[in-house]
């Protein structure tokens, strides 16, 4: 498409001052390690909870989401679930304190303090690390294809006449730019762009739900929705039959296997409450939760993710989606292979006016810029701070090790870019990501908090288990949806965290009681409990296990509303976006008592 010379120069302008905010903040960036990667644990965590709402505001996903919105209607709320998207809530209500206690650099860092140092967590600490380099360069590669689809649409340059070889050479480019501002910047540099780009794509995104209220009525969406469209509510099977109004939408709908919903839903729920209660993996979330300065703070800025992210993004992506249906239906119909995930850039392009597009689009640039800048910074921190420092030579100046992230930085960024070439569909590589990789990563993570048997070796074996069959399933049975293979992958990882730790010796109990005493979990620590009392007959263990999940159980229900809250504005169903409103306000008021109250009230430190 042509864009209008303002378009053009706001894309440009705002990309120049990213870049120059990236610059000018790195010298404090470049202070030491804890500050490059941390930000010297001295960011308020309001603006690390604004800069993790605009790293997940990337391209990709949202990319992915308006398609999902387009076919599965209200019901798709539920499909990011994968990721699993609630996760927040558990960060929010108990896990992100219980992680920040450590006072650790590093996912790898931590499994020292959960393991101690003898054999077993020498294997644990190199495994994570494997680990948190394929969960980056699969994030990385993700990025790649998201940014070069949309940007091949957008920018007004023809780099090839071909158009895979036009989205890579554009995707090639931007992300060359993303990777000198993070390089040179650090955690410093991520928040502070983050938190100008959530700013600017909250405005942009209520004004494009507000676009999509005045050119498309109620009755004229309904002429090209089937029924059970606009309702959360599912039965055994789907309910959306597509006949006659867009043949290929049932077609995607087959070929992702989602058809019995309620079996979906299940999987959904199972996969995505496992994966919660593993924690964060060892990515940009973890980063900022140990960015965090305290453990109350990094509760409070886990919780307002949720809170400023839903509501708004969901009106962009509910007013793209409107706009497309409405008035891209037939172009969509004849198509001879139509590609779902290309409806956000094309609705962008015929329907946003000059101005409010570049805003957009320079919005949309720079929260991929975030996304990828945030998932490259944490890779750093694993070769510098857990490989270079520990294994090689702790003895080095912090500007060796600061000029020693930059080039595994950008080696990372090579690595992903290259894997990206050779994928060309974002929700192959989503699905392969939150249910193969991270079911793998799943029982392992688990355990670690609620055994206290569980040692170094079981952590080991059960995530060299669950690796191998998040590759194997995939290469020797195609045919299995990474979702489906979830169960199978978990059962494999389970087993190797069972065997390899009931046939290899019990962990230090001194590091078993300084884990439990900074970490308090709840779980089945009786006999370190017992050893602690013997020191401390005061000491009392964590009690509030049916508090926690109930929260949880309350917040996930506040977020889901808030997301379909913003979805029911924009397509003006004020019954239903009232009924939101009313469980969106009764759950914050039950949270504010028995969730932000408890934590003003308890030993946060």
């Amino acid at each position: 498409m042509k864009l209008q010379a303002l378009d053009i120069a706001i894309i440009i302008a705002y990309i120049i001052l990213t870049l120059l905010i990236g610059f000018w903040i790195s010298r404090q960036a470049s202070k030491s390690t804890q500050h490059y990667f941390l930000g010297g644990n001295q960011i308020p965590w309001y603006m690390l909870g604004l800069s993790n709402a605009s790293g997940m505001f990337d391209i990709s996903g949202t990319m992915w989401m308006v398609g999902l919105l387009f076919i599965y209607g209200l019901k798709s709320v539920y499909i990011p679930w994968l990721w699993p998207a609630f996760n927040q809530i558990f960060l929010m209500i108990f896990l992100s304190a219980w992680l920040r206690r450590s006072g650790v650099t590093t996912g790898a860092e931590w499994i020292k303090f959960r393991f101690g140092s003898g054999p077993g967590a020498n294997l644990s600490h190199i495994i994570v690390i494997v680990f948190a380099l394929i969960n980056v360069i699969g994030f990385l590669a993700y990025g790649f294809i998201g940014i070069g689809k949309f940007a091949a649409i957008f920018l007004p340059w023809e780099l090839s006449p071909e158009p895979y070889w036009n989205e890579v050479y554009y995707g090639l480019i931007i992300t060359a730019l993303t990777t000198v501002y993070v390089v040179k910047g650090g955690m410093f540099s991520v928040v502070f762009t983050e938190v100008l780009q959530f700013i600017i794509m909250t405005i942009a995104s209520v004004a494009v739900g507000l676009i999509a209220m005045q050119q498309v009525s109620p009755e004229m969406l309904d002429q090209y929705i089937p029924e059970g469209w606009r309702s959360l509510s599912f039965g055994w099977e789907l309910g959306l039959d597509w006949t006659g109004i867009m043949e290929s939408a049932n077609q995607k709908i087959s070929e992702d296997g989602w058809e019995l919903f309620t079996i979906f839903f299940m999987l959904l729920l199972f996969k995505g409450v496992l994966q919660s209660l593993a924690g964060p993996a060892p990515n940009y979330d973890m980063q900022r939760i140990l960015s965090a300065r305290t453990p109350k703070e990094a509760l409070m800025m886990s919780g307002l993710v949720s809170l400023v992210l839903y509501f708004p993004r969901y009106m962009f992506i509910a007013g793209l989606t409107v706009l497309a249906l409405v008035f891209f239906s037939k172009e969509l119909n004849n198509m001879d292979e139509v590609d779902f995930e290309l409806v956000l850039p094309f609705a962008l392009a015929n329907f946003i006016p000059a101005g409010l597009l570049g805003l957009l689009i320079a919005g949309l640039l720079a929260a991929f810029m975030s996304t990828f800048a945030a998932t490259t910074n944490a890779a750093p921190a694993y070769v510098v701070n857990d490989i270079y420092k520990r294994y090689i030579n702790a003895d080095r100046s912090e500007d060796f090790y600061v000029r020693m992230s930059y080039g595994v930085a950008i080696g990372v960024v090579l690595i992903g870019t290259f894997i990206g070439l050779f994928v060309t569909s974002l929700n192959a590589i989503v699905q392969w990501i939150t249910a193969a990789l991270w079911g793998g990563y799943t029982a392992a993570n688990v355990l670690k908090w609620f055994w206290w048997r569980f040692n170094g070796h079981g952590y080991f074996w059960g995530m060299m288990a669950g690796m191998a069959g998040a590759v194997a399933i995939p290469a020797f049975f195609p045919e299995i949806a990474p979702l489906n293979a979830f169960p199978a992958i978990l059962l494999v990882s389970g087993a190797g965290s069972y065997f390899g730790s009931i046939y290899t010796p019990t962990d230090d109990l001194e590091v078993l009681k300084n884990f439990y005493r900074k970490t308090r979990p709840w779980g089945f620590w009786k006999p370190v409990v017992q050893a602690i009392q013997k020191e401390d007959p005061g000491f009392q263990p964590n009690p509030n296990f049916g508090r926690d999940m109930l929260n949880v159980a309350v917040g996930i229900v506040w977020q889901t509303a808030l997301a379909a809250g913003g979805i029911f504005l924009v397509i003006q169903d004020y019954r239903q976006l009232w009924w939101c409103l009313g469980v969106i306000v009764l759950t914050s008021i039950f949270l504010k008592i028995n969730w932000y109250d408890k934590i003003e009230g308890e030993e946060a430190y």
